[in-house]
C-alpha cells in the first residue's frame, strides 16, 4: 500500500466504534486497539458523532455527553472508594505506624490493590515504596521478618484460636527473648485475628422416667484438686453429608483433658458406655471418682449405671435443664466446634471422625495451652501433677 493509499472503513464499523465510546463509555484507546483503528482516526469519528455528522449516529447533545462522562467518572470513583474501603479494613493496623510498616503492607498486598491507592491511603509515595523495596533490610527489619514468620506459623498451628497472650506464651517456650509487645504489634500490623466464635447451643433429652443420680458436683469445679477426682461427660453432634455424627466425651475437671470419647452414627447408650470405658482404661481411676453428666436418657441406661456401680464411682447428674452444672464439657464442645467443626464441610462421617480424633489427641490434649492451667496443655498439667505427687 502506497503512502497516498488510505484504508477505508465502512459506515457500520464507524457507527459501532463510536457507540462503544459514547454509549458504552469505553476509552478511545481501548476501542481503537480492539478494532485495529488508529486512535486519531477514531477520535475524529467520535467528534463527528457527537455533532450528528456521522452516518448511523444520532446527534449527541452536549448535556447527554456530559452526563455520560460524569457517569463514567462516578463509576470509576465508586470503584476506587470501594477498593480503598477494603484496603482500609485490612490496613487499619498500620495507619499510625512508620513508613516501613506501611511499605511492608503494600508489598504484601500489591497484587490485590494498586500501589497508588495504598500510597494515597497511607500518605506515602510510590517512589518511596520502590526505594524501600530495593533497599537492603536492616537488622531490625530482619528480626521483624523472623518474628512475623514465628507468629504466623504459630497462629496456623494453633488452629487460629489463640489471642495475643496465649500466642505469646506458646512462642515463649521456644523463643524466650520474644516480647509480648512484639507479638501484639505483629498481630495488629498484619491483621492476624482469631477465628470468630459462634454461639453454642446446648441440647439434651431429659424427658424420660428413668432413675437419675443426685447432683454431687454442684458446679464446684474450682474445688477439684487432683486428676481423677471428678469427670464430666456429655454428647454432641456434627453434621456431614452422610448425616449426623454423634460424639460422646469424658473430660477430667482438674487437668481439662478429654480422657475418653466415642463417635457413632447413632446416639445410643452404647457410645456413652464406650467413652467412659476408654477413660477408665486410660486413667485407671480409684473408687469414689465423681462421674457427672446431664440427665440424658443414655446416661440413665442400665449399661451405663452398671459400669458406674462396677467401679464404685459416684454417679452425679445436673439439675433438670441446667447446662451450667455441666459447664466444663460444654466448654470443650464449644472449643471443638469453634476451632474446627464450624470451619469444615465434611462429606463423610469417616472424614469427620478422623478430623475430630486428630483435634482431640494431637492438638487439644497435648498442644493447646490454657490460661487456667498456667499456660500448659492438659497432658502437661497431668504429667506435672504426677511428678509433684
Amino acid at each position: 500500500m502506497s503512502k497516498k493509499e488510505q484504508r477505508s472503513y465502512s459506515a457500520d464499523l464507524k457507527a459501532s466504534a463510536v457507540k462503544l465510546v459514547l454509549e458504552e463509555l469505553k476509552s478511545i484507546t481501548q476501542v481503537a486497539s480492539d478494532l485495529s483503528i488508529p486512535p486519531q482516526t477514531l477520535h475524529s469519528w467520535v467528534a463527528k458523532g457527537r455533532k450528528g455528522e456521522l452516518s448511523g449516529i444520532s446527534t449527541y447533545s452536549p448535556d447527554l455527553v456530559s452526563l455520560q462522562e460524569e457517569n463514567k467518572r462516578l463509576k470509576k470513583q465508586l470503584a476506587l472508594a470501594e477498593m480503598e474501603r477494603e484496603n482500609l479494613k485490612k490496613g487499619s493496623g498500620v495507619l499510625c505506624e512508620r513508613e516501613p510498616a506501611k511499605y511492608a503492607f503494600m508489598k504484601q498486598h500489591h497484587q490485590e490493590y494498586p500501589l497508588s491507592v495504598m500510597a494515597r491511603l497511607f500518605e506515602v509515595s510510590v517512589s518511596g515504596y520502590y526505594d524501600w523495596l530495593h533497599r537492603q533490610p536492616s537488622k531490625r527489619q530482619q528480626h521483624q521478618a523472623v518474628v512475623l514468620k514465628l507468629v504466623t506459623d504459630a497462629h496456623q498451628k494453633t488452629h487460629q484460636s489463640y489471642g495475643t497472650v496465649r500466642l505469646y506464651q506458646h512462642l515463649l517456650k521456644k523463643t524466650p527473648t520474644l516480647s509480648l509487645h512484639s507479638v501484639r504489634r505483629i498481630r495488629e500490623q498484619h491483621g492476624i485475628r482469631c477465628k470468630r466464635h459462634k454461639r453454642f447451643k446446648v441440647t439434651t433429652n431429659s424427658e424420660h422416667n428413668k432413675p437419675v443420680y443426685d447432683n454431687h458436683l454442684k458446679q464446684q469445679f474450682e474445688q477439684v484438686t487432683r486428676p481423677n477426682e471428678a469427670w464430666v461427660s456429655d454428647i454432641t453432634y456434627v453434621w456431614t453429608e452422610e448425616g449426623w455424627l454423634y460424639v460422646a466425651g469424658v473430660k477430667d475437671v482438674f487437668t481439662k483433658e478429654l480422657v475418653g470419647y466415642c463417635q457413632s452414627s447413632r446416639m445410643t447408650a452404647d457410645i456413652v458406655v464406650k467413652a467412659l470405658q476408654m477413660a477408665i482404661k486410660r486413667r485407671k481411676p480409684s473408687k469414689g471418682l465423681i462421674v457427672h453428666s446431664d440427665r440424658g436418657s443414655q446416661y440413665c441406661s442400665h449399661d451405663y449405671r452398671k459400669l458406674i456401680d462396677t467401679y464404685q464411682f459416684v454417679g452425679s447428674m445436673s439439675a433438670k435443664g441446667n447446662c451450667y452444672d455441666n459447664a466444663p464439657i460444654e466448654s470443650f464442645w464449644a472449643t471443638l466446634k469453634n476451632e474446627l467443626v464450624y470451619h469444615q464441610s465434611y462429606k463423610t462421617r469417616a472424614e469427620a471422625m478422623s478430623d475430630i480424633q486428630s483435634f482431640i489427641e494431637i492438638f487439644y490434649n497435648r498442644m493447646r495451652i490454657q490460661a487456667k492451667l498456667a499456660f500448659r496443655s492438659p497432658a502437661q498439667a497431668f504429667e506435672q501433677f504426677k511428678m509433684a505427687a
